[in-house]
C-alpha cells in the first residue's frame, strides 16, 4: 500500500491550500515544494542531488513523484526559481510523466531546454517570463518577483491563491551592487508584503552565516590582484551557471589583454545561451577556442572551466591527473577555484588542489583573496526578508536540517509567533485554511536513484550489495553434480575478486578449494539432488572457511549445474 494512502489525510470541503516539500529539506539539492488547492497543483522546481559516499555507482538523485502521479488530474505547471541543477535537473525526469508547462525567465528556460535536448524530451511547452509578469493556473496565480543570485533571471515567487498569499524566496541574496546593475526588486517584496502573507519559504543555506553576503563585486577586486600578479596563464574554474562570476572573468580578461577560452560542455552551453539572451556580454573576437590557446604566449590567456566542485568527470578534476586531451596544467599556471565546496565535496575539492600543486600550479582556492562570495543570504539579509514579507507562517526550506532550525529561530526574532514556524523535513504535507495552519501527514520524499538509464530501479537491497562488494570483494563458485548419482561430476572451481591478492593467492585458494570438496562431500544423497540445498551448502560452509582465515565476509556467489 502507499505511504501517502496511509498518512495523508482527505482534502477538507472548505478552500485550502497545501504546501508539500519533496527535496531540499535537510539536504543540500533536490529542491522541489508543491503547492496544492482544492482544484490545483504547481510544483515550484525540481532539481536534483548528487550522490553521497554511500551511493555506489549512482549517477544522480532525484524526486519521488507518488504524491503527483496520485494528483495528477490537478497538476498544472512546473514554476522555476532559477537555473541551477539543484532546482532544474529533475525536470527532464518530471517531464517523462507529465506533459506540463515550464515557466521561468528566458536563461533558466534555456538552460532547461540544453537539458531537455540531452534527454531527447521532444516537444515541450515552455512559457518565458519576465520579472514583474504574472502567470495562472487555475486558482494559483504566480507573480515573479527579480531577487540577486549566482545565476542570472533569479526570481522569488508570490503565489496568490483562495486562501491567501505564500512567498517562496527561491535562492537568493541582497547584493546592492550587482554586476549586472539590478538590485533586487525591493519595492514589489514591500508591497506584497503591505499586501499580506499568509506563510513564507526561504532559502536558509547560509542562516548559520551572521552579517551579510559579499557583494560580487568583491570577487572583482580580488580577480584585478590575481591577474596583477599573474605571469603566465590564468585558469578559472567556477559554477558553468554563475553568468556574474562569467562576466568578471571575461571583463578582467579584456582590462589585461588577454584571450579567453571556455572548456566544457555545459560552461560553453551556458555562456552560448547567456550571451544570445544578453545576460552576458563578450566583445567580439576576445573568447577563442580552447585549441587555439597554445598559439598565445601564457600572459595573453585566460581558461574559464568546471569542476569548482572536484567532480570526478569534470574538465578541472581531469586536468589536475593529467588526463584531459584538450589542455595540461604547466608548472607557472594560476589556477583560480572560484567556488566553495558544497557539504560533502570537501574531500574531492583538497584532492584537486593537491594535485595541481604536485604539478606546479599557483593555486587560489576557499577564501583566499575572497576569490568567491556566496549566493545565498546570510542571517542579516535573511532578517531583512522576513521584515519586509511579514508573514503568518515560515516555513524554511532549501538547507540542511540545523540551517532550518536556525532560520526558524531568526523568523521569531522578527515576530513570527513561535506556533506558526514548522521545520519540516522532505514529504511532510502542510495545511492552511481560513481557520487554521499545521502539518496534518506525510507523503513519500525519499531518494529516487539515477543509474545510467535506469530510473529508481536501484533501491537500498543493491545499495547494500554494492558496498559489500566494495568493502569484501566477492567470491563466486562453479561446480557441476550428477544430482541422479549425487556426485561432483567438476570442480569445485573459486573466482575471487577484491577478497586476496590473487598472484600470491595461490595457496589460500587451494585451501578453499580443499574445503569446499569437504563441504560438498559432507552433504547427504538427499541434499546432494536438491541444487538448492548444495548452494546454501557451499555458501554457508565457504564463508565461515574464509571468515576464520581473514575475517572477511564477501558476497558468495555458489553456481551449481546440473547434468
Amino acid at each position: 500500500m502507499n505511504v501517502d494512502t496511509l498518512t495523508v489525510p482527505a482534502p477538507p470541503s472548505e478552500p485550502y491550500v497545501r504546501v508539500i516539500p519533496l527535496g531540499g529539506c535537510g539536504e543540500i539539492g533536490r529542491n522541489m515544494t508543491l503547492i496544492e488547492t482544492n482544484d490545483d497543483m504547481v510544483a515550484v522546481d525540481c532539481g536534483l542531488m548528487f550522490p553521497d559516499d554511500e551511493m555506489y555507482g549512482v549517477d544522480i538523485v532525484i524526486n519521488d513523484f507518488t504524491y503527483i502521479r496520485e494528483r495528477a488530474g490537478k497538476f498544472r505547471a512546473v514554476l522555476v526559481t532559477h537555473g541551477h541543477e539543484d532546482h532544474i535537473g529533475g525536470i527532464p525526469y518530471l517531464l517523462r510523466e507529465f506533459s506540463v508547462p515550464v515557466v521561468g525567465t528566458a536563461l533558466t528556460l534555456a538552460l532547461i531546454k540544453a537539458k531537455s535536448r540531452e534527454h531527447k524530451m521532444g516537444e515541450v511547452e515552455f512559457a518565458t517570463v519576465q520579472p514583474g509578469d504574472r502567470v495562472r493556473y487555475g486558482s494559483i496565480e504566480a507573480e515573479f518577483v527579480h531577487v540577486n543570485h549566482s545565476v542570472a533571471g533569479a526570481c522569488a515567487l508570490a503565489l496568490r491563491t483562495p486562501v491567501g498569499t505564500l512567498f517562496h524566496t527561491g535562492d537568493f541574496k541582497f547584493d546592492q551592487t550587482p554586476i549586472d546593475g539590478k538590485p533586487a526588486d525591493f519595492a514589489a517584496i514591500a508591497r506584497i508584503g503591505e499586501e499580506g502573507v499568509l506563510c513564507m519559504l526561504a532559502d536558509s543555506t547560509n542562516a548559520e552565516r551572521p552579517g551579510h553576503t559579499l557583494s560580487e563585486r568583491i570577487v572583482g577586486e580580488a580577480f584585478t590582484n590575481i591577474f596583477t600578479r599573474a605571469k603566465g596563464r590564468i585558469i578559472v574554474a567556477s559554477f558553468a551557471s554563475n553568468v556574474p562570476r562569467i562576466q568578471q572573468v571575461v571583463d578582467h580578461a579584456v582590462q589585461f589583454k588577454r584571450r579567453i577560452a571556455f572548456l566544457g560542455r555545459s560552461l560553453t552551453n551556458v555562456v552560448h545561451f547567456a550571451s544570445e539572451l544578453g545576460y552576458l556580454k563578450i566583445p567580439p573576437n576576445q573568447a577563442i577556442r580552447i585549441e587555439e590557446v597554445e598559439g598565445y604566449p601564457p600572459e595573453e590567456v585566460v581558461v574559464m572551466t568546471t569542476g569548482s566542485q572536484g567532480e570526478p568527470m569534470s574538465a578541472l578534476t581531469r586536468m589536475s591527473v593529467r588526463d584531459h586531451a584538450k589542455f595540461k596544467i604547466v608548472p607557472g599556471d594560476t589556477v583560480v577555484i572560484s567556488a566553495t565546496p558544497i557539504p560533502g565535496n570537501e574531500k574531492s575539492v583538497y584532492k584537486t588542489v593537491n594535485n595541481l600543486y604536485k604539478l606546479g600550479a599557483i593555486v587560489v582556492h576557499g577564501t583566499d583573496g575572497r576569490s568567491h562570495v556566496s549566493g545565498h543570504a546570510s542571517q542579516e539579509e535573511l532578517l531583512l526578508m522576513l521584515n519586509l514579507i511579514r508573514p503568518e507562517f515560515f516555513i524554511p526550506v532549501h538547507g540542511e536540517y540545523r540551517m532550518l532550525v536556525q532560520h526558524a529561530k531568526l523568523a521569531v526574532q522578527t515576530g513570527v509567533d513561535s506556533q506558526n514556524f514548522f521545520v519540516v523535513e522532505n514529504g511532510d504535507v502542510l495545511e492552511f485554511t481560513g481557520e487554521y495552519g499545521d502539518k496534518i501527514g506525510k507523503t513519500y520524499g525519499g531518494n529516487v536513484l539515477v543509474d545510467g538509464s535506469g530510473v529508481g530501479d536501484v533501491g537500498d537491497a543493491i545499495l547494500r550489495d554494492r558496498k559489500l562488494l566494495a568493502g569484501d570483494g566477492i567470491i563466486m563458485v562453479v561446480v557441476t553434480i550428477d544430482s541422479e548419482e549425487a556426485r561432483v561430476i567438476a570442480g569445485p572451481d573459486i573466482v575471487s575478486r577484491g577478497v586476496f591478492y590473487l598472484p600470491e593467492a595461490g595457496g589460500v585458494l587451494d585451501e578453499l578449494r580443499a574445503e569446499l570438496v569437504r563441504i560438498i562431500a559432507g552433504c547427504s544423497v538427499e541434499s546432494m539432488r536438491d541444487v538448492n540445498s548444495v548452494k546454501e551448502h557451499i555458501r554457508s560452509g565457504l564463508s565461515k572457511a574464509i571468515y576464520g582465515r581473514s575475517k572477511r565476509r564477501p558476497i558468495i556467489i555458489p553456481v551449481v549445474m546440473e547434468v
